[in-house]
C-alpha cells in the first residue's frame, strides 16, 4: 500500500493517531477492479498524492462528523428542491451527489482542456462547412450519407449565416479513461448541452459540506467560466444592452431545475416558446408591457423543434418563424439549430482525418475507436469483430431494429439476434457503428462508511467568449454503480460528483458582478414576461385558497371542540361551515354527515378533493416549481415545507384537537410564507402579481363568508364565525364595546378600509397594484382592469353596511371574479393577438 507520509510542504494535515487508522482502514479495504485504471490507487498499490492530501484531511473528521456533514448536504439539496427527471416519468427525483469530489491535478487538467478546446474549433468549423460551402462532402472527405443520415442535419439551415458569427456558443465533451490512463473522448455534445449547472450546485453543496477542503486544496472556482461565458452571449448581439433569453422547454424537462438556476444564475430570462413571438423578422418576448426585443436566445429546446413552420411541424415547444429571423440575422441563437449534426457517432470515425485537415494537427484528446459500417470495408470489420465491439446507432437513437436499447455488446448476443443485427448491418450498414469496448477508470465512492471504485464519465464543458474558447475548470461526473459501465445517464444507479481542479496555489476569487465602477445605477422594474405574471398570479391565489380552507377547518375544530356550546345552537354553524367545505371542493358530498375529525380531516388530506389543504398546496408547489428562478430560497423551501406537512399517507387524526392543531401549523407556515414575501421582495410587477392573486382570492372568500354567515337571520355565533374566519375578533371586541351585531359585522368584513382583511381594503390594494403597472396606451384613457378596480373601490368606498344585502354581497364577489379574468385577458398570454405598447420607441 505505500506510506500514508506526504512530501507536499506545508499544505499537508498533520493526522493524529485516530486519524491515521481511520485511512488507513479505508486504504485497506478499498480494493480496485482489476485490469482497470483507478484514481485513487497508483499502479503500485500506493494513494496518489492528490487523493491522499485530500483523505489524510478527511479522516482528521470522526466518523460521526462525516455522517454529519454528508447528511446536511443530502438534506441542502432536499430543501434547494435540486432535482431532475427520467425521461418518461412525470415526477421529479432528488438529484443524487456523491459525497466526495472527483480530484485532477492540474497538469492533467491543462490537457485535457487543450483537447477540449480544440475539439470545439473543429467542430465549429465543420458545422460551418456543412451548412456553408460543403467541402468536406464534395472533396470525398465525409460521406454524405454520415451528416444528412442524422435528424438533426436540417436542411432549412443550409446556406443561414449564423448571426453572431458561430454556430457554437456552448459544447461539452464526454470524457472517459482508459486502462492505460489516456482519456478518450466518447461523445460529442452541442445539440444543448446540459449539466453546466448541476456542475455548478454540486460545487456549492459539497463546498458547503467540506469548506476546509475545499479551500486547503486550492480548487478552482467555476464563476469565471460562467462569466465568460455570458460574456459571449453578450457580444455576440448587435445591441450594447441585449436581452438574453433560455428557451426552455418547460417544467417537464428532464432538467428544467438546471434551466431555471441557470437563468437566476446567469440574469437571463427563462422562456418557453410561447412566450415568444415573431414579428416584421424579429423575435420578441410577451410582458405585461407588451413586446419587447429579444436579442439572443440561448435554446435548451431540440434544434428540430424550435420552428414549427420550417422545422418540425408537431412542435409546440419552439417558435413560429424563428428560422426566418435567423435567415434574416436579427436574433442569436446558441447554440445553432442544426448544431446537433456533429453528435452523430457516425462522424466519430473521421474525426482524426478532420483534424488533420482542417486545423493540420492530431486530436489531443482521441476519440474512442468507432467504426461506420456506411463503408463496406468497416462493416466487414466489425462483424468480424463483433464480440469485441459494442454496436450503437450512427446517429445515436437507438440501434435499429433493437429500439430503444441504446447500444448492444457484442459478446452478448444470442444466436438470433446476432443474425438479426448481422443481416440489418448487411441491409442498411449506414444505421450503425461499431466501438471499441472501453473499460473506464474507476473513483472513490463514499459507501457506508466505506471506500469503493466506481466507474465515472466526466462531462467537460467549453464556452465561446470575446477572447477565444475557454474550458470550464471543472466538469459534470457521473458515477455508476456497476462495475462493468460502458455509457450511462441519470438514472436509477448514477450519481454525480463534483470535479476538483486542483492548482498549485490558491484560487482567484471571482464574481459575477461588473467589475466596472460606471454600472448605471437603476430603479426601474424589469421587463416581466407575460407567463411569469401568470404564474405569480396563481401561486398567490393557490396559497390564500389554502389559507381559507385552513381556517374553515380550524375554525370547525375550534367549535367542535366547545361541546358546551352546541347546547346553544351552535349546530346549524357548524353545519354552514361543514357546507361552505363541500362546495369549497375540500370535501365530497357523501361525508355531509361524518364527524367533525373525519370531516375536518378530508379537508386537509386528501388531495383528490380539489379544494383541500393539501391539493391547494400541491397546486402552489407545482406553480412555484415553474417560477423558481424569481424566488428565494427560503421562499421555496417554506413552500416545499407547506406542501410536506399537509401531504400524509395515513392521516389518522383521533380527535378535533389534533385536527385544529395541524390546521393551526399550517396557518402559521403561511403566515411565515406571508411575512417573508411582503418584507423580502422588492415592489416591482413580479410581486405585485403575486400579491394580486392573493388579494383577489381573499376579496372573494371574504365575501362568501360574509353572505353565509352574515345574514339578516344570522345568529351571535354565525357573525363570530365570520369575525374569526377574517382574524378580525380582536379588532371588533376593541371597537365595539356591546355583543357583536350584524351592521357593524358587516362593515368590518367588507367596508372598512383599515382592515386588512376585508374586502374594500383588498380592492384598494388591487387597483393600487393596477396603478403601478404599466400600460400599452399612451392616451391617459385607464385600461379594463384599472377602470373595473377603480369603479368597484369607488363604490364601496361610499356604501355603508345597512345597504349590504345577500344579492349585494353575491354581486361584489361577481364583480372580483370578472376583475381577475380582466387582469387575466390584459397580461397574461394571448397568442398571436399579443399587442405592443402604443409608444413604437418602448418596443425595446
Amino acid at each position: 500500500m505505500g506510506t500514508l507520509s506526504l512530501s507536499r510542504g506545508s499544505a499537508a494535515p498533520r493526522t493524529g493517531r485516530s486519524a491515521e487508522k481511520r485511512l488507513a482502514g479505508w486504504i485497506a479495504g478499498y480494493l480496485g477492479l482489476p485490469g482497470v485504471r483507478d484514481e485513487l490507487l497508483a499502479e503500485d498499490g500506493s494513494p496518489r498524492s492528490h487523493w491522499l492530501h485530500f483523505l489524510q484531511a478527511l479522516a482528521e473528521l470522526d466518523a460521526a462528523e462525516i455522517a454529519r456533514r454528508f447528511a446536511s448536504a443530502d438534506r441542502h439539496i432536499r430543501d434547494m428542491g435540486i432535482s431532475y427527471r427520467v425521461y418518461g416519468e412525470t415526477g421529479e427525483r432528488s438529484w443524487p451527489l456523491s459525497h466526495l469530489p472527483l480530484l485532477i491535478g492540474e497538469d492533467e487538467w491543462r490537457r485535457i482542456a487543450t483537447g477540449v478546446e480544440q475539439r470545439a474549433q473543429l467542430l465549429e468549423r465543420v458545422l460551418a462547412d456543412l451548412y456553408g460551402e460543403g467541402r468536406l462532402v464534395t472533396d470525398g472527405v465525409l460521406p454524405a450519407a454520415a451528416v444528412t443520415g442524422s435528424a438533426n442535419f436540417l436542411r432549412p439551415l443550409q446556406g443561414v449565416r449564423p448571426p453572431g458569427g458561430r454556430h457554437l456558443h456552448l459544447y461539452a465533451a464526454d470524457l472517459g479513461r482508459g486502462p492505460d490512463g489516456q482519456w478518450w473522448v466518447l461523445g460529442d455534445r452541442a445539440q444543448a448541452p446540459s449539466g453546466a449547472g448541476y456542475a455548478l450546485e454540486n460545487r456549492l453543496v459539497l463546498s458547503r459540506a467540506l469548506p476546509h477542503l475545499y479551500n486547503e486544496m486550492n480548487v478552482e472556482r467555476l464563476a469565471s467560466f460562467f462569466q465568460a461565458f455570458r460574456a459571449g452571449l453578450r457580444g455576440a448581439a448587435t445591441r450594447s444592452e441585449p436581452r438574453i433569453c433560455l428557451l426552455t422547454p418547460g417544467p417537464l424537462s428532464e432538467t428544467y431545475f438546471e434551466q431555471a438556476y441557470l437563468a437566476r444564475y446567469l440574469g437571463f430570462l427563462l422562456v418557453e416558446g410561447d412566450d415568444l413571438l415573431m414579428r416584421e423578422g424579429r423575435v420578441h418576448v410577451r410582458t405585461i408591457a407588451g413586446l419587447k426585443r429579444a436579442d439572443v436566445i440561448w435554446r435548451r429546446v431540440d434544434g428540430d423543434f424550435t420552428d414549427p413552420l420550417d422545422l418540425n411541424a408537431a412542435s409546440r415547444l419552439g417558435v413560429p418563424g424563428l428560422t426566418q429571423a435567423l435567415r434574416e440575422g436579427n436574433v442569436v441563437v446558441a447554440n445553432m439549430p442544426g448544431s446537433g449534426a456533429i453528435e452523430a457517432p457516425a462522424l466519430m470515425s473521421f474525426m482524426p482525418s478532420l483534424s488533420r485537415r482542417i486545423l493540420g494537427e492530431e486530436l489531443v484528446l482521441p476519440n474512442i475507436a468507432t467504426w461506420w459500417c456506411g463503408q463496406s470495408r468497416e462493416r466487414d470489420e466489425v462483424i468480424e469483430r463483433l464480440d469485441n465491439m459494442t454496436i450503437g446507432s450512427a446517429f445515436g437513437d437507438g440501434v435499429p431494429g433493437f429500439r430503444p436499447v441504446a447500444t448492444l455488446l457484442g459478446s452478448d448476443l444470442g444466436t438470433a439476434d446476432r443474425a438479426r443485427l448481422i443481416a440489418a448491418m448487411h441491409e442498411r450498414g449506414a444505421d450503425f457503428v461499431g466501438q471499441e469496448v472501453v473499460k473506464l477508470s474507476t473513483t472513490p465512492f463514499w459507501e457506508n462508511g466505506h471506500l469503493a471504485p466506481r466507474p465515472f464519465t466526466l462531462r467537460v464543458f467549453a464556452a465561446s467568449t470575446p477572447n477565444g474558447w475557454r474550458v470550464m475548470p471543472g466538469g459534470f461526473c457521473r458515477i455508476s454503480d456497476e462495475a462493468d459501465a460502458r455509457a450511462f445517464s441519470m438514472g436509477e444507479g448514477v450519481r454525480s460528483a463534483d470535479v476538483w481542479v486542483l492548482g498549485d496555489k490558491p484560487a482567484e476569487m471571482v464574481t459575477l458582478l461588473p467589475q466596472s465602477e460606471a454600472v448605471k445605477v437603476r430603479r426601474l422594474m424589469g421587463i416581466l414576461p407575460s407567463r411569469a405574471a401568470d404564474n405569480l398570479f396563481w401561486l398567490g391565489r393557490y396559497l390564500e385558497r389554502a389559507e381559507a380552507t385552513l381556517r374553515l377547518v380550524r375554525c370547525l375544530c375550534g367549535r367542535s371542540i366547545e361541546t358546551d356550546s352546541i347546547s346553544r345552537g351552535t349546530r346549524p354553524t357548524l353545519e354552514r361551515l361543514q357546507r361552505l367545505l363541500i362546495g369549497w371542493g375540500a370535501v365530497p358530498k357523501s361525508h355531509k354527515h361524518r364527524s367533525a375529525t373525519a370531516f375536518a380531516t378530508t379537508a386537509l388530506h386528501q388531495g383528490e378533493n380539489y379544494g383541500s389543504a393539501v391539493a391547494l398546496s400541491r397546486e402552489a408547489l407545482r406553480t412555484a416549481s415553474v417560477i423558481r428562478e424569481r424566488l428565494s430560497p427560503d421562499a421555496w423551501r417554506l413552500i416545499v415545507a407547506l406542501e410536506a406537512r399537509l401531504d400524509i399517507a395515513d392521516p389518522d387524526l383521533p380527535s378535533e384537537v389534533e385536527a385544529f392543531e395541524r390546521a393551526d401549523q399550517a396557518l402559521r407556515s403561511l403566515a411565515a410564507l406571508s411575512g417573508l414575501m411582503h418584507e423580502n421582495i422588492n415592489r416591482i410587477a413580479g410581486w405585485r402579481f403575486l400579491d394580486m392573486g392573493r388579494r383577489i382570492e381573499r376579496g372573494i372568500a371574504t365575501c362568501r363568508f360574509a353572505r353565509l354567515f352574515a345574514t339578516p337571520e344570522a345568529t351571535a355565533d354565525d357573525l363570530d364565525v365570520v369575525l374569526d374566519l377574517i382574524d378580525s375578533q380582536i379588532t371588533y371586541r376593541s371597537r365595539y364595546r356591546s355583543g357583536v351585531a350584524l351592521a357593524p359585522a358587516r362593515d368590518m368584513v367588507m367596508l372598512d378600509p383599515y382592515n386588512p382583511r376585508s374586502v374594500a381594503f383588498q380592492v384598494a390594494q388591487i387597483d393600487a397594484h393596477l396603478a403601478d403597472l404599466p400600460s400599452l396606451r399612451n392616451d391617459g384613457i385607464l385600461e379594463t382592469p384599472r377602470r373595473m378596480s377603480t369603479s368597484l373601490h369607488s363604490e364601496l368606498a361610499v356604501t355603508e353596511a345597512e345597504e349590504l344585502d345577500t344579492g349585494r354581497l353575491l354581486a361584489i364577489e361577481q364583480r372580483i371574479m370578472r376583475l381577475a379574468d380582466a387582469v387575466a385577458a390584459r397580461y397574461f398570454l394571448q397568442g398571436a393577438s399579443a399587442k405592443r405598447p402604443d409608444q413604437q420607441p418602448d418596443l425595446a
